[in-house]
């Protein structure tokens, strides 16, 4: 589906506007995320989160933290596949350029597109426990458990409070454009957009002080799972051909222990 215009586009902004609200674009500015993990609140653990490292399309359930030697070491031999420049500026950025949030006719060869499920109830979906439908829908998600990688905290989620989880895009549609996505076709544009390799489902406040920062500049508080958070990086850049800066290549490595 392509841009719409006129009465049409007020329409589609109309019905998106809570998920819309639920993107990873975000209203409060960025944040440091060199914090300690949110105490006083239940601890996580990983849910039925995947090792990004043995999730390389997204398609499996969250993202679990990456402990080992052995996978660390495996994790700075990807980071260190990752290209680098400047950012360039964010002129003529509009998220109306990666077509609206959240479409379900996104290109074929995307996860989980053009099944009849948009791609937010694709990523609740995934990544949720004890799902809770619409009467009559297999797609349309009411209440969830969400084991939130970004902050540790599990979370009792339901529509009738739909910012509480928002859907993160690891890799920023705005970075996205800086870092060379401005000269795509419109296709491939849609593709990074809804992919779920760049898709993680997360407490909405934390998401909202990310913006578009890239992880020099932003970190999930949760000291545990930034390097599988470096890896989910460094996989959306390598498949997508997106350089990254310097000092956001640093910073992933660091995570890893490099």
């Amino acid at each position: 589906m392509r841009r719409l215009r006129g009465g049409a586009a007020v329409a589609v902004a109309m019905m998106f506007a809570g998920s819309a609200l639920a993107g990873c674009e975000g209203l409060a500015p960025p944040a440091d995320g060199g914090g300690p993990s949110g105490s006083g609140v239940p601890a996580a653990g990983d849910g039925r989160a995947v090792n990004p490292l043995d999730n390389p399309d997204g398609t499996k359930p969250g993202l679990a933290a990456i402990t080992s030697a052995e996978d660390k070491a495996r994790a700075r031999a990807l980071i260190e596949k990752v290209g680098t420049k400047g950012r360039g500026p964010r002129t003529g950025y509009d998220r109306d350029e990666f077509g609206y949030a959240w479409m379900d006719s996104a290109p074929a060869d995307v996860p989980f597109a053009r099944n009849g499920c948009d791609t937010r109830n694709d990523l609740l979906k995934r990544d949720g426990e004890d799902l809770r439908f619409r009467s009559g829908s297999d797609c349309v998600v009411m209440a969830l458990t969400l084991h939130d990688p970004y902050t540790g905290k599990v979370i009792e989620w339901t529509k009738s409070r739909a910012t509480e989880v928002q859907i993160d895009h690891v890799m920023p549609l705005s970075y996205d454009w800086q870092m060379g996505a401005s000269r795509w076709t419109e296709d491939k544009r849609e593709a990074i957009a809804n992919d779920p390799l760049n898709l993680v489902p997360v407490d909405g406040r934390t998401n909202s002080s990310k913006g578009d920062s890239g992880p020099a500049s932003w970190l999930p508080p949760s000291k545990r799972i930034r390097c599988a958070y470096a890896v989910r990086f460094a996989q959306v850049s390598l498949k997508y051909e997106l350089p990254v800066t310097a000092a956001d290549k640093r910073m992933m490595r660091e995570q890893c222990g490099g």
